[in-house]
């Protein structure tokens, strides 16, 4: 009956019949009969459950181990099959885990999202709170990756961390020199190169000759020797060359950090299963050349993983990320961190660019807009397709010519978060359907920006009763 009501509709019109459904029909169903509610906290859990399952239906639990073991019980005897609680810090993933482990259906669910509960809080009335929302179907279930995408996250944070941790250790560095008057800074291109850490350890070593030190430099070096030693001339004070050396001794230390998260996350990437054939190791360029896989892949940065990352990246995944121009080994590792190898969480390619925040969430009142912008989420993936968008400025791709158009219509806020939004749907169709990216070149983008201009302009014209004709 609904179908034939709606059939024949716009969607303007479907959206007023829905809305009008609901306000006759206001009454809630009951979803989930056997639902419990968990307030979760730092020391304490509360924790409620139907009226009808236990006579104190509100039970206050620590945070131990065996405490926590102890809830799952009374749970089972209640009868309870399914749990909502809040993503409180840290403090739910012990819960969830047990939980989880005993065959409960756990709903993790956003905080912003059960907030408005009238009256004084207390946790007794949020535990209460969740479990009237989650009887009646009014929660969202968040995402939550499988336990060995989780394991794969856990590795690649703390390698970012130490990543960022060294990064600070080579500023410090910097500064250290610039008090100290030695701009070597400013003749090479990065102190945490080569050059310049042959150089800081032959200083540490006690050499202070500028011609010596710039004897040291790397042949691809621009900058000449002369140059170098000009740079080397500083005061040489003792307390600075002792901050100096601690902080050459703590980058070291973070480097062997970085290299034993490389080692775990290569042993624990082998134990995905493989899902790409021999075939898949090729792509069809513009011209109609194959090309290997190995001889497209883009170089990272200097913290780059030290094993073959992008080959792994590819076997558990079936596809070779790297091949989106902006993407590189290290932006699809986050990814895949992040958002895991199952898309089926996300039905459309809609749902998972608004799950990132990458989609407008304009905000209208009295059918007025009053604001516009994205979701505020704190999302990793988001952040590293963002920065994956923001290097196209200079490419000669077919994203690249696009980020530029959008960048002089938009802005450059605005135009890295479209493109971010075009980079999540390209990432979400090929580890969902499969499929390999292939770059059609700026040129291409170029010619078929100027043929829809044009159509633009002949359609505006037979408005107006004009006719354009192409030059030759």
């Amino acid at each position: 009956m609904a179908l034939a009501r709606t059939s024949g509709l716009n969607r303007k019109q479907r959206k007023e019949l829905r809305r009008r459904l609901r306000s006759e029909d206001p009454g809630l169903e009951v979803i989930h009969p056997h639902a419990a509610g968990i307030d979760v906290g730092n020391s304490t859990h509360y924790v409620a459950v139907r009226p009808d399952r236990d006579p104190e239906s509100v039970r206050r639990f620590e945070c131990f181990t065996g405490d926590l073991h102890r809830m799952a019980d009374w749970l089972e005897q209640c009868g309870v099959t399914t749990i909502a609680m809040q993503s409180t810090g840290v403090y739910w993933m012990p819960v969830y885990e047990i939980l989880d482990d005993r065959g409960f259906d756990v709903y993790l669910v956003n905080a912003r999202h059960t907030k408005n509960l009238p009256g004084r809080k207390t946790d007794v009335q949020e535990s209460q709170w969740l479990l009237k929302l989650h009887t009646y179907g009014l929660l969202s279930n968040s995402f939550h990756p499988s336990a060995e995408i989780r394991t794969l996250r856990t590795y690649w944070r703390q390698r970012g961390d130490h990543v960022q941790a060294a990064g600070r250790c080579i500023q410090r560095m910097q500064k250290v020199l610039t008090q100290m008057n030695v701009q070597l800074a400013n003749v090479i291109s990065d102190v945490s190169g080569a050059t310049g850490q042959r150089i800081i350890r032959a200083i540490l070593a006690g050499e202070r000759d500028p011609q010596a030190l710039a004897k040291l430099r790397d042949p691809r070096v621009r900058a000449s020797d002369d140059e170098i030693a000009k740079s080397l001339e500083g005061t040489w004070q003792p307390a600075l060359l002792f901050v100096l050396k601690q902080e050459v001794e703590m980058y070291d230390t973070y480097l062997q950090r970085i290299t034993e998260c490389d080692r775990e996350l290569d042993a624990h990437l082998k134990r995905f299963a493989d899902r790409i054939n021999s075939s898949q190791d090729v792509t069809i360029s513009p011209g109609g050349t194959r090309v290997p896989a190995a001889k497209r892949r883009k170089t990272a940065h200097s913290h780059a993983p030290q094993f073959d990352l992008g080959g792994e990246l590819r076997r558990i995944t079936g596809v070779d990320l790297t091949r989106i121009d902006g993407i590189d080994v290290v932006v699809a590792q986050t990814l895949i961190s992040e958002i895991g190898l199952d898309m089926s969480c996300w039905p459309t390619e809609g749902n998972f660019t608004s799950w990132l925040g990458l989609c407008p969430d304009n905000r209208i009142t009295g059918e007025k807009v009053i604001r516009k912008g994205t979701r505020r989420v704190i999302n990793r993936a988001a952040y590293a397709l963002r920065m994956a968008a923001n290097t196209l400025l200079k490419s000669r791709s077919y994203l690249g010519a696009q980020y530029r158009r959008f960048r002089t219509k938009l802005g450059a806020p605005k135009a890295i978060t479209a493109m971010a939004h075009k980079l999540a749907r390209l990432v979400y169709r090929m580890l969902k359907y499969g499929q390999e990216y292939v770059d059609k070149g700026a040129q291409y983008y170029e010619q078929r920006h100027r043929q829809q201009q044009i159509a633009l302009l002949k359609k505006r014209a037979a408005k107006l009763g004009l006719l354009i004709i192409e030059a030759a």
